[in-house]
């Protein structure tokens, strides 16, 4: 008995195997994948391109501190030697909860080294906002809760 065993069951394995690859070889011709992305050598480059402008922030130095009165968010943003940093392009993105969007503002240069911008009187509430700036090649992302 023991010998007629073995056969079935390498019979069995190999069955199984055949099996196995031709449903993997149908879901792959019909459904394709489903985690590839047709645009990922763009967005690794841009990937790239976004971690040699943070590297370029942190060794400027920046720091960036923020300050909201009533619906003014100011924000100060000075190179490592404290020297305040002009020219810089900033935008705001967020996500208000209660319009279920997506929004965007810029700030604008008040003084050197001084971002404004006016928040909608319609914010309410806790909002995630993303500071971006950037200026000459050097970029600053930061993540901020605001508590309106």
């Amino acid at each position: 008995m023991p010998k007629t065993f073995y056969p079935l069951l390498i019979f069995t394995l190999l069955g199984s195997f055949l099996v196995f690859s031709g449903w993997s070889a149908y879901r792959a011709a019909t459904y394709g994948s489903q985690i590839s992305d047709r645009d990922y050598y763009s967005k690794g480059l841009k990937y790239n391109a976004t971690r040699v402008e943070k590297r370029a922030a942190s060794v400027l130095g920046w720091q960036l501190t923020t300050s909201l009165n009533k619906q003014q968010l100011q924000i100060l943003l000075f190179d490592g030697k404290g020297v305040p940093v002009e020219g810089a392009e900033g935008k705001l993105t967020f996500f208000h909860p209660a319009e279920d969007s997506i929004n965007s503002l810029t700030l604008t240069e008040f003084a050197p080294g001084t971002y404004l911008t006016q928040l909608p009187d319609s914010f309410r509430g806790e909002i995630a906002v993303r500071i971006d700036i950037e200026r000459r090649g050097a970029r600053l992302n930061r993540q901020l809760l605001l508590n309106l």
